[in-house]
């Protein structure tokens, strides 16, 4: 079934609440006023077993179809967090609050999956239980995880899983994704180099911190160039270094290194993560110092399950046609928390088109309202599709 009416009818209607959320934008878990945004509709929409509070302040809904003679619960999943970056649009829905944006289009995304919920109670065209998931903190807080550590997926009885994130620069219209390694995992380090600080005019009674940290620095980027299978992709990035001081005559006693290291492949993770500390360690050695590093892992990789991804495909090409579905997209290597959900059940992750928009993560990035009638009827048809009304 392609594009639905319904949701051509609802169009203006999705863009306004898309609008709404966009101008009121909130970080990590503190969504207190969005998620009540989108318990409200809920609840306008006739839903009533709803619950909040779920991984702090995700809120769960479920609508059952017409029948439930399968036993089948599908979840589907919308981010609803900001981030802290001052908004440059000039739109006239744009931020109302300093230094916070929907700079990643999840006021979009929370915005289809509401209107796929109305349509959806309105027609319960479908045999089974609809899992509606509204996650807070995709932002660097791994809300997806403690949506999951609080019991989402047994308490709801989820089966699979499925969400989807806009995609600037493919057009709108079109869907995009892959079996396997989607998105990478996303780790992070810091290394803080110990030297001896001096005057800088008498480095031979310092040790070099900066000069050490510095061929730390270097040395970290033979990991992808000799460590890690050319087929296989890696990237590890320095993102900050800091001395203990600013002075333009003094030796600095510690210097810190910060940064990212992203993969695609499990083995290439715990290869990455030795490797980071043996060659802190031992280049630090080389020049006199110390290193102490502290490595963190973050999101897991993104892995869609072979089914799943075929199916979620098929849904998109029966919504816009399979000459705008692209099954094999090139995985990317920024990360994404829908990850520990498809750790715990099978499921797909879906990119669809935005448009020539600004990047993710811009200050001029904005959500493009042409999208909500295509993310909407696939959110639907993976409903109606996997679970057939009896």
């Amino acid at each position: 079934m392609p594009i639905r009416n319904r949701f051509a009818e609802m169009h203006e209607e999705i863009a306004g609440w898309r609008r709404h959320l966009h101008a009121h934008p909130e970080l990590m878990f503190d969504v207190h006023e969005t998620a009540a945004f989108v318990t409200e509709r809920l609840k306008e929409f006739g839903i009533t077993d709803i619950t909040e509070g779920i991984g702090q302040t995700g809120v769960v809904a479920v609508i059952e179809g017409k029948t439930n003679t399968s036993d089948r619960v599908i979840g589907l999943r919308a981010d609803m967090d900001a981030l802290p970056i001052e908004e440059i649009t000039g739109l006239d829905y744009a931020s109302s609050v300093p230094g916070k944006m929907h700079a990643c289009g999840h006021d979009g995304h929370t915005s289809m999956l509401l209107g796929a919920a109305k349509y959806l109670s309105e027609k319960r065209n479908f045999d089974g239980k609809v899992v509606l998931i509204f996650q807070p903190a995709e932002e660097g807080g791994g809300g997806g995880k403690v949506m999951c550590d609080d019991g989402l997926m047994d308490r709801w009885g989820v089966q699979e899983v499925y969400g989807m994130h806009n995609a600037p620069g493919v057009p709108v219209g079109q869907f995009a994704t892959r079996p396997g390694p989607l998105m990478a995992s996303a780790d992070q380090f810091e290394i803080v180099v110990t030297g001896k600080g001096g005057h800088a005019a008498e480095p031979h009674n310092a040790i070099d911190t900066n000069l050490a940290a510095a061929h730390v620095l270097i040395a970290l980027q033979s990991i992808a160039a000799r460590n890690t299978d050319p087929l296989k992709q890696i990237v590890v990035s320095v993102c900050g270094m800091r001395s203990d001081n600013d002075s333009f005559n003094v030796i600095p006693h510690t210097v810190s290194l910060r940064g990212t290291v992203r993969t695609l492949d499990k083995g290439v993770r715990d290869m990455a993560e030795e490797r980071v500390t043996q060659i802190a360690l031992h280049t630090a050695e080389a020049y006199g110092a110390t290193a102490d590093v502290n490595y963190e892992r973050g999101y897991p990789i993104t892995i869609n399950h072979d089914d799943n991804a075929g199916f979620a495909s098929d849904a998109a090409e029966a919504v816009v046609g399979p000459e705008n579905v692209e099954r094999n997209v090139p995985p990317i290597m920024p990360a994404e928390d829908f990850s520990y959900m498809l750790e715990e059940r099978p499921g797909a992750y879906m990119f669809i088109g935005n448009g020539d928009s600004a990047q993710c993560h811009h200050p001029a990035y904005n959500f493009d309202d042409e999208a909500i009638p295509v993310g909407c009827s696939w959110f639907a048809e993976i409903v109606e599709r996997r679970m057939p009304a009896a």
